[in-house]
């Protein structure tokens, strides 16, 4: 059985295991990022810490969340951890009033079937930040079920249909 706990990042013990399970998932294919901001989760099997998730303010979008890391141990992959991951996350950016959660993938099939799973829809930025094949994905906060199109306007946002 697993449980998703909503945690402290800035104690230095969750961070220790943060980093630890960021280095079992990523390797080196990935810097660690700082668990100093936003909001961080650690998905439990028994007591031990197998998968982790983090979201912080958007840096390029208003009012927006970044999801900007989600790590699941290999031993626990095919659980849907991190869709259930994805859930809380989107919980608790609708608590902090966020209108939509942005995202990136780059050559991860897995994670990339469970954004869709989880109701995000691709779009291309204003300003790609990632490599030439990297995927942007974005979910409306908004709207009931958070599975709603934007069009181009302040948000900066541009679903890939209506790319030109």
């Amino acid at each position: 059985m697993y449980r998703i706990r909503e945690i402290d990042a800035t104690d230095e013990d969750i961070a220790e295991a943060l980093a630890e399970l960021h280095q079992a998932t990523f390797l080196d294919c990935a810097p660690v990022p700082s668990f100093d901001e936003g909001h961080w989760w650690l998905a439990f099997h028994d007591r031990l810490p197998v998968a982790f998730a983090g979201v912080i303010p958007s840096t390029l979008f208003a009012n927006a969340g970044y999801f900007c890391r989600v790590g699941v141990s290999g031993e626990h992959r095919g659980h849907r951890l991190q869709l259930r991951l994805m859930r809380v996350m989107e919980a608790r950016a609708r608590l902090n009033g966020w209108c939509s959660i942005v995202s990136d993938t780059t050559d991860n099939l897995r994670s990339a079937n469970n954004f869709i799973r989880a109701g995000y829809r691709l779009f291309m930025p204003a300003d790609p930040w990632g490599w030439g094949n990297t995927l942007y994905w974005r979910k409306d906060m908004t709207e009931t079920g958070g599975t709603g199109t934007s069009r181009r306007g302040t948000t900066g946002f541009l679903p890939v249909g209506l790319v030109s």
